[in-house]
């Protein structure tokens, strides 16, 4: 288990020695072509240091990467690896812990997240007033100010169901998550409002497990799994606590969170009665 930078340096580093290698290129030969030191390439395939968006450009050139969407991914992940970047999240970075700009940042990279939710509305789905009240619980004592832009970068965050090429959303919900009255009745209702019309997007797709599931494998705790565009390499599980995430990026913990999450799926409420009960409880919000 790691922290988001390490997990992001060392699966950039896997990536691009995987594609010196498809070049036909030594690593010798590779830090000939850019101008380096063989020992910068090394650490760069290994994780051991950060590497600029410009620096992953060069090797990529070097390599004849053409696809666009793969130097897209690559130059972005160099950015949240430790080597930079200027994503959005930066102007917040005196308000929210590095931990949640890792966070964000794999969000806004990813194509696609899968998520169980046992106790509050998916970030990405949230409505001001709920996302405050969740805040204000969560951070009980902190500044108004502070509250509201965390509630900004809340948000800001939900872009990514709106982008061009939007982030693919598959959540599962524990029954609680609709019942909890959080913020209060009003609240809650524009909340369960909000789930069902951002249902309705073609990307977006919720479940419901209803408390007539019993037990189940994420009963003790959410998660998300982020994948990636052009390679599954990159792929990772989050795991969110109250003063610190965990990344797990081995290839086991990745089979064993996905299978949960089928799994999850396959007792949940199918979309359709997940929206006819979300519908059902918002009515006697």
């Amino acid at each position: 288990m790691r922290h988001g930078p390490a997990v992001r340096r060392r699966k950039l580093g896997e990536e691009l020695r995987g594609l010196r290698l498809g070049a036909g290129l030594t690593s010798r030969e590779a830090a000939r072509l850019v101008g380096w030191h063989q020992s910068k390439v090394s650490r760069i395939e290994t994780g051991t240091s950060g590497v600029k968006p410009a620096d992953v450009v060069r090797l990529l050139d070097a390599y004849d990467v053409t696809d666009a969407r793969l130097r897209e991914l690559l130059e972005a992940l160099a950015g949240s690896a430790g080597g930079g970047g200027t994503g959005w999240w930066h102007a917040y970075r005196g308000v929210i812990p590095p931990q949640y700009r890792d966070f964000i940042s794999l969000e806004s990279q990813a194509s696609a997240a899968r998520t169980l939710e046992t106790s509050v509305v998916p970030g990405l789905l949230q409505t001001p007033d709920y996302a405050r009240a969740v805040t204000r619980s969560a951070l009980d004592g902190v500044p108004a100010a502070t509250v509201d832009s965390l509630v900004e970068v809340r948000l800001a965050r939900q872009e990514v169901l709106h982008a061009e090429r939007p982030l693919t959303l598959s959540a599962v919900l524990d029954e609680a998550v609709l019942r909890r009255q959080v913020g209060g009745r009003g609240v809650m209702r524009g909340q369960l409002a909000r789930v069902l019309e951002q249902a309705q997007l073609p990307h977006v797709r919720l479940q419901v497990l209803p408390f007539s599931t019993g037990g189940y494998a994420g009963l003790t705790g959410p998660f998300v799994i982020f994948s990636f565009p052009a390679t599954s390499d990159l792929d990772v599980v989050v795991l969110d606590h109250l003063t610190s995430s965990l990344y797990l990026e081995r290839k086991e913990d990745l089979e064993a969170y996905g299978a949960a999450f089928r799994t999850m799926q396959a007792h949940a409420l199918s979309f359709q009665d997940s929206l006819d009960l979300i519908a059902g409880i918002a009515d006697g919000a």
